[in-house]
């Protein structure tokens, strides 16, 4: 019988070894590698139409982000109850197939969280899909900032290593990032929606959500960013809650001799607001409002989310978040 040579030993030791020490840095690897998610944080909408926005920004960010699971939460307590009462109709569930799970189960960015944490995500990211820094965002912001706060006797201990905020499109205060710069991004983007109101050799007029509690500034410079940006265009914004209403838009357009307009909501999502509020029939509507002093309206019902350049703000924001708190 063969002798086995003292270099086919050493040999054998080696290739073993080394396997061992595979073995052993993949499993010390999986242990030490913290697991990440994304929480898109949306307000919601109960318009089976409307959820292509919301469908086509999360699957941007798959995109970009293709290891980390991208969750959905919605902010609105309503609209999760509506989501939540249809999950349990067969016939509207029959009747709309194209509809996701995820709809139908959407809770709240709290709950979302919480259920990633159970799962033994530690680090999780979330980006909001507001407009601007209003009551919705500060909310979440506040929630977030809880969260983080949360100190335990042992650090290993803390729920979580780390949980992040991605700011509005239009930003917000902050000695980081400029609000101003994101405006002026923003209002390059827009712009393109000229093109929509020339079709029609029209002036274009944007219905923005606006808040109650928070000034709507942002939307007016916004406005003025986007006029800079294109010299000549007669292009207005207004806000269904807060400065400038429909009856400030109104006297600006009379004021412009504008007799047709292109109507655009300045939304992610088409839903309720763009289809009652800027384009129903109902008598304070705004196209009611506007076709009533003469004006000629062109209701244009898309969220902002069908607009993949407009997806890429939140995507900055939210990549910028991630790198700035070394996530």
């Amino acid at each position: 019988m063969k002798k086995t040579s003292t270099i086919e030993k050493t040999a054998l030791f080696v290739m073993v070894f080394f396997f061992t020490l595979t073995i052993s840095m993949s499993a010390t690897a999986n242990e030490t590698t913290p697991k990440k998610a994304i929480v898109l944080a949306v307000f919601g909408t109960t318009y089976p139409t409307a959820i292509k926005s919301i469908q086509n920004l999360k699957h941007q960010i798959e995109e970009v982000y293709p290891d980390m699971p991208v969750k959905l939460a919605f902010t609105s307590e309503i609209i999760r109850a509506k989501w939540g009462k249809r999950a349990n109709d067969e016939g509207f569930r029959k009747k709309h197939p194209e509809i996701p799970n995820e709809f139908y189960t959407a809770q709240s960015p709290l709950a979302t969280i919480a259920n990633l944490q159970d799962q033994g995500y530690r680090h999780i990211a979330v980006q909001s899909t507001h407009i601007f820094a209003g009551e919705e965002y500060q909310n979440l912001k506040a929630e977030i900032e809880a969260l983080d706060s949360i100190k335990t006797l042992r650090e290993r201990d803390k729920p979580f290593k780390k949980i992040i905020l991605g700011r509005p499109a239009l930003g917000e205060a902050s000695d980081v990032f400029h609000y101003t710069e994101d405006i002026k991004h923003a209002a390059e983007i827009l712009g393109e929606d000229l093109e929509i109101a020339a079709k029609k050799d029209s002036a274009l007029v944007y219905m923005g959500h606006g808040n109650e509690i928070f000034s709507t500034g942002a939307y007016v410079e916004l406005e003025s960013a986007l006029r800079d940006a294109n010299p000549g265009k007669s292009i207005f914004i207004g806000t269904v809650e807060g400065y400038p209403g429909p009856e400030k838009v109104l006297a600006a357009l009379k004021h412009a001799g504008v007799k047709k307009i292109t109507l655009l909501p300045l939304m992610v999502v088409a839903g309720d607001h763009a289809s009652n509020d800027m384009a129903g029939d109902e008598e304070d509507s705004w196209k009611s409002i506007f076709g009533a002093h003469g004006i000629e309206v062109f209701p244009v019902l898309r969220g902002l989310g069908e607009v993949d350049v407009w997806n890429e703000i939140y995507i900055k924001h939210l990549k910028e978040a991630i790198d700035r708190y070394n996530f």
